[in-house]
């Protein structure tokens, strides 16, 4: 018995990576298959998982509930095509796994297959020129799966904010309370539909989930579907009528989720659609994407715009694709391609640089896209614990990543991906 005891206790400690001083199981240590979370009729206590408590959403059972949210969550559908479905070619090159480059925290190189594992990558995707080059699955995700985007859904968001100032639907200039007057008095009010979609807005938040008191917390309880409370704001609308304005509009970017889900209520209004339903509508079923994906609700059946979207890692890549190409897709035009050309130029890089996020040098957010201005002229969408779209102009790539790191910043994650996207598209562009 004791010398079983030391055993596991000699496997535990080998396969432990050390991250910002906390022990965390590695990538195949903490595969959700070995873990076998949820599994049984009905599964142990040990093995059982559960948003009510918050569980699912702790590092290593997060590595399964990514990949099963609506298994906890009540969800609305975004509706995937309905007609021919768009299939992608495939011309995989089995090198890129070799290829190497130099993470920016390091002067030892690393492989791109390397640093899937390093980054608790649950899958990702490399298409170049339109096809398939590289296909990559890990754990609970399979080529059939869905995994949650995080904030790659405020990119959907804000893609459909940009569309509808495009279109003329949205006055860029015009405030937040012209098109919902339920927001006159609270930060959002004298807001510009601009300043919004570039998260330009000065609010009184904070998501810093280290700090009990940050609002991050109230805005999280208010959109809590399984909340009994009987004071405060109660879904996602009441809570965005309280917000405060903190200083002015327009004089720096402040990545906050609530601009994006303030957002998606104005798109609601003045569209009479969900955002799900307009985002399925405009852009999901003319990709001819295979998979419905869906949506968080709160406990008014109000979508997550800001976080909460899940989507096929196939079909994700037909929306980066389309982007790529300046809107068109699969014989079709569907969005402008003066939207896109905007978003690619990006926003304002001063407001940028003097935010917290002016470690990316030189970077800045426009329709909530995150723009790299890079030789490449690189752009993404970006999610907590590594979600990404990541794409390469110059390189004709997209790439998508959907993991479950055990560290919610990709500023932890960063280091090794970004200089390993940037590899592979130089590699790429050697073809």
């Amino acid at each position: 018995m004791k010398k079983t005891a030391t055993s596991i206790i000699v496997f535990i400690l080998i396969f432990q990576v050390t991250i910002n001083g906390q022990n965390y199981l590695d990538q195949n240590a903490s595969d959700p298959n070995i873990l076998g979370w949820m599994s049984g009729f009905p599964p142990s206590k040990e093995k059982t998982v559960s948003a009510i408590d918050g569980s699912f959403f702790k590092f290593p059972a997060l590595r399964y509930s990514v990949c099963h949210m609506r298994q906890f969550m009540p969800t609305t559908e975004v509706p995937a095509s309905i007609g021919k479905r768009y299939t992608f070619k495939s011309r995989i090159d089995s090198n890129i796994d070799n290829v190497t480059f130099i993470p920016s925290n390091s002067s030892e190189p690393m492989t791109f297959k390397e640093a899937l594992g390093k980054n608790y990558t649950d899958g990702l995707l490399i298409l170049h020129k339109g096809k398939i080059v590289y296909e990559y699955y890990f754990g609970a995700l399979k080529p059939d799966g869905v995994h949650a985007a995080m904030s790659v859904s405020k990119t959907f968001t804000g893609t459909l904010g940009g569309l509808l100032v495009e279109e003329g639907v949205l006055d860029a200039n015009k405030t937040g309370a012209f098109y919902v007057p339920e927001l006159k008095g609270s930060a959002f009010g004298d807001a510009t539909i601009r300043q919004i979609l570039d998260m330009t807005t000065a609010l009184k938040y904070s998501e810093d989930y280290s700090n009990p008191k940050a609002e991050i917390w109230a805005f999280s309880s208010a959109g809590n579907p399984f909340s009994k409370k009987t004071t405060g704001p109660s879904n996602y609308y009441d809570y965005l009528k309280t917000v405060e304005k903190e200083g002015n509009h327009g004089d720096v970017f402040g990545y906050k989720t609530i601009n994006t889900d303030v957002m998606g209520w104005i798109i609601s209004k003045v569209t009479g659609k969900s955002i799900p339903i307009l985002l399925s509508e405009r852009i999901w079923q003319p990709l001819g994407t295979h998979y419905d994906g869906y949506f968080q609700v709160d406990g008014a059946g109000i979508a997550f715009a800001g976080g909460g979207f899940s989507a096929n890692m196939r079909d994700m890549a037909m929306f980066g694709e389309m982007v790529r190409n300046k809107g068109k897709f699969n014989k079709k035009q569907i969005l402008p391609a003066t939207l896109i050309e905007d978003i690619m130029n990006g926003g304002d890089q001063n407001k940028f640089k003097r935010s917290v996020y002016g470690s990316l040098d030189g970077w800045s957010y426009r329709d909530m896209w995150w723009v790299t201005h890079n030789d490449h002229g690189a752009f993404a969408a970006r999610g907590v614990h590594g979600q990404t779209i990541y794409i390469d102009p110059k390189a004709e790539m997209v790439l998508v990543r959907f993991s479950s790191h055990p560290e919610a910043k990709n500023a932890k994650i960063d280091p090794t991906s970004l200089p390993a996207y940037h590899a592979v598209a130089n590699y790429l562009m050697r073809k």
